[in-house]
């Protein structure tokens, strides 16, 4: 939705058919403003969408109406059809066009004033009168493909916003230009295909909303006697969408599989819903950006996994550059797959997913370095007397000492302000009917987050939920502390806030496993946590790895393509095979134009990784530029090129900057200059995991004192010692504020954490063991 005048946006709507058209009638929320679209319903083939420019008053409206109800009394008059607020979008597959529009709405909460909807009921309404009607538009596969469309159910984990761009996050609606039809490009907008045509005809977005999915969860809480209000929203990307084992790892546009963006928002409880302060921190989730995937299987329940070889890992460069642009700089990431297997199949992808990352961190300065992490949670998990959550809490708080959060004062004034600026305000409109002032509310950021913490697992589900729990809750610890609710920046495990937020994160994390692998997510570490019975969580979690095993060898297959059609990676087209026809999307071999010719209709490829159009003859009348989400507007990007916009990288996006251009060998790395070498006792325990020698790479593994027989209990982790590292520390400039971002001349990381303009940080406020890691690479034990 686009502001109209007086910064208004069209909210409720009322659609009205003649013989030879629909009448589509919107106004406003204080029905001050009235509008007309008009939709052909004698056209076949096209599409054909005319707007009045004229805005109308309510009587004016009326008797618009009227006119056209008297115009057309000979063939039926003019009839109303149904209530709705706002069009999905529109979809063509063999016959006629469709249009989707949500005639059933409910409000699951408010950010800044701005109210937040789910969809309580949708309807698909065929555009062309019956009497034109093509031949196909009865046939069998067009009503397949009916069927296909209505099965992606709009009521279930998806959101929107009138007045609000939910599918940003609220660093990024502070700091970003970029407003109307590009926010539908980015890469949260699930029905940017649907609303495509439209946008481009009409050139806005008055009518069409833009849907999230995901999840999204807001409850008031309370602490030492004060409310404030916690907001969950995890938004899920359309690019290389699907299912668990039909879409894995990472596609050759960087692309990764399951990636969910999460936002924590907390602001103290107001009478008038604009709190004078907000806050908010970002972390995500995506499958292990390998080319990798595992085949379906009815006979196995844990099909082997297949890696594919990527001599200079384009694709996994592609993905990090994408979050550098989206996040800025650090990205931390947080691998907690297996280290060690009888049989390897996890294991395989850590070897190599660290291979990798040195790879791609030989070519970068220090201060653009992946911090990467290692964690095997579930050998951690089964040892007796260790506290996981404990532990991930504590490696949480140590990469916020490193990425921080977003903290902001709001404004209120009745100054009217520009809708269209878009630019480091909130607007919301007033509900007064008298007064056509706006109330406004601009957002001052006192903190921005820098960089992102990156968490995967092996299906980015079940351990990674839990490890997003512990971000979340130190997380929490600190928003509450710089609004003024807590003396102390940390919340302990046991208190009945943490048990709160456990609940969302477990409803978070049920809603994207559901989403993705078919069932709930496996919980056992909450479940143990609170106490229950262990028979009784043991019997649950084995009824959901059978929900997901059905799920994933039988119903997958028809998700994927329903899922396929609505996101417009599958186009039907007289005369081309039928989406049923062909063996997965992932299994053809995609022309530049997204088109596959007849005589491919077996696969010659087992996977060609593509998200492009399985059968699309002319992709050319609309162009699919993609936004990019990025959380910071100063953030310094990967090496090459600084973007004017906040564009997502296409096939022609700048890459990596490589110090060497030769492909890296798979076993040797030579040393860079200047570096401290590693020792041979740790060097011996990378080469049996299959590491190459990481001189270059600022690595942590948070499993390596176990390995070695050392233990991992609380005194350990306290401990936190660098093993070989250098033991210079981190130098700290007490003049930094909010405002300067990135990195200082040294090529290290600036290590200020911009509290506030005038708080001055030491090497205290960190353990010694990370302000090392941080400061000169390594690897540290937990």
């Amino acid at each position: 939705m686009e502001a109209m005048r007086g910064g208004k946006f069209l909210q409720k709507f009322r659609l009205y058919e003649t013989r030879s058209k629909f009448y589509l009638v919107g106004r406003d929320k204080s029905r001050t403003l009235w509008r007309v679209l008009k939709i052909d319903r004698l056209e076949t083939t096209d599409l054909g969408i005319e707007e009045d420019p004229t805005s109308y008053t309510e009587n004016e409206c009326q008797e618009l109406l009227w006119r056209i109800h008297e115009g057309n009394r000979l063939t039926g008059g003019l009839k109303f059809v149904t209530k709705c607020y706002g069009i999905v979008g529109f979809m063509k597959f063999l016959g006629p066009y469709y249009m989707v529009v949500i005639t059933r709405r409910r409000k699951v909460g408010t950010i800044c004033g701005h109210d937040i909807y789910s969809i309580g009921k949708s309807e698909m309404i065929a555009i062309p009168c019956p009497i034109v009607w093509p031949e196909v538009a009865n046939s069998r596969d067009e009503n397949r493909y009916k069927r296909l469309l209505c099965s992606v159910d709009l009521t279930k984990d998806f959101f929107f916003s009138y007045s609000y761009n939910i599918m940003r996050s609220l660093q990024k609606n502070i700091t970003a230009k970029n407003t109307g039809q590009v926010v539908y490009e980015t890469m949260f907008v699930w029905n940017e295909f649907l609303t495509r045509a439209m946008r481009n005809h009409l050139k806005n977005t008055n009518w069409t909303v833009a849907l999230i999915h995901g999840f999204f969860k807001q409850s008031k809480l309370s602490v030492s006697g004060k409310d404030f209000w916690l907001t969950l929203i995890a938004r899920r990307s359309r690019h290389f969408a699907g299912t668990r084992f039909l879409k894995r790892g990472v596609n050759e546009k960087g692309r990764v599989a399951n990636d969910v963006e999460t936002e924590q928002i907390v602001f103290e409880d107001t009478s008038d819903d604009i709190p004078c302060q907000i806050t908010s921190s970002v972390q995500h989730r995506g499958s292990i950006p390998l080319v990798w995937f595992q085949e379906t299987s009815r006979l196995n329940i844990r099909p082997e996994i297949t890696l594919k070889p990527d001599v200079d890992y384009k694709a996994t460069r592609l993905h990090f550059e994408n979050l550098v642009l989206r996040y800025g700089n650090p990205i931390v990431i947080l691998n907690l797959i297996k280290t060690r297997e009888k049989k390897p199949r996890e294991s395989l992808l850590r070897a190599e997913f660290a291979k990798a990352i040195h790879y791609i961190n030989k070519g970068l300065p220090d201060d653009k370095r992946l911090k990467f992490l290692h964690m095997d949670l579930s050998k951690l998990s089964r040892r007796k007397g260790t506290n996981v959550l404990s532990l991930l809490n504590k490696v949480a708080s140590d990469v916020l000492e490193l990425t921080d959060i977003l903290h902001c004062e709001i404004t209120t004034s009745a100054k009217p302000l520009d809708a269209s600026s878009g630019q480091g305000c909130v607007i919301k409109s007033c509900d007064v009917e008298s007064n056509d002032d706006l109330c406004t509310s601009t957002l001052v950021p006192l903190l921005l987050q820098k960089g992102v913490l990156r968490t995967n697992c092996i299906d980015c589900l079940d351990r990674t939920n839990v490890a997003q729990f512990a971000y979340g809750l130190a997380a929490l610890g600190r928003q509450l502390h710089v609004l003024g609710l807590t003396e102390a920046p940390k919340i302990e495990l046991h208190a009945p806030l943490a048990d709160d937020l456990m609940d969302f994160y477990e409803r978070m994390g049920d809603t994207l496993a559901i989403q993705y692998g078919g069932s709930a997510a496996h919980n056992k570490i909450f479940c143990e946590q609170r106490g229950q019975w262990k028979a009784a969580t043991q019997s649950q979690e084995f009824l959901r790895t059978l929900q997901r095993y059905y799920n994933n060898a039988y119903t997958d297959p028809e998700k994927q393509d329903a899922i396929n059609v609505f996101l417009g990676h599958f186009q039907p087209q007289q005369g081309k095979p039928a989406l049923w026809k062909l063996d997965s999307d992932q299994h053809y071999s995609i022309g530049r134009q997204g088109t596959v010719g007849e005589e491919t209709v077996r696969p010659l490829i087992k996977r060609s990784f593509s998200v492009g159009n399985i059968l699309c003859e002319n992709s050319g009348a609309v162009s699919d530029c993609n936004a990019v989400d990025n959380n910071n507007a100063n953030s310094e990007l990967l090496p090459i090129q600084q973007l004017d916009d906040i564009r997502e990288p296409t096939d022609s996006a700048p890459e990596i900057y490589m110090c060497e251009t030769n492909p890296c060998s798979s076993t040797k790395y030579s040393a860079m200059p200047g570096r401290h070498s590693i020792s041979e006792e740790r060097q011996s325990y990378l080469k049996r995991l299959g590491y190459p020698e990481l001189h270059s790479s600022n690595f942590l593994d948070l499993d390596l004192l176990s390995s070695s027989g050392n233990s991992c209990d609380e005194e350990a982790f306290e401990r936190s010692s660098l093993i070989h590292s250098p033991t210079d520390l981190i130098s700290v400039e007490s003049t930094t504020t909010y405002s300067e971002q990135g990195h200082n001349d040294e090529g290290r990381y600036d290590t200020d954490l911009s509290r506030s303009s005038s708080q001055l940080l030491d090497s205290g406020d960190y353990s010694e063991s990370f302000a090392q890691w941080v400061a000169n690479g390594g690897m540290l034990c937990y």
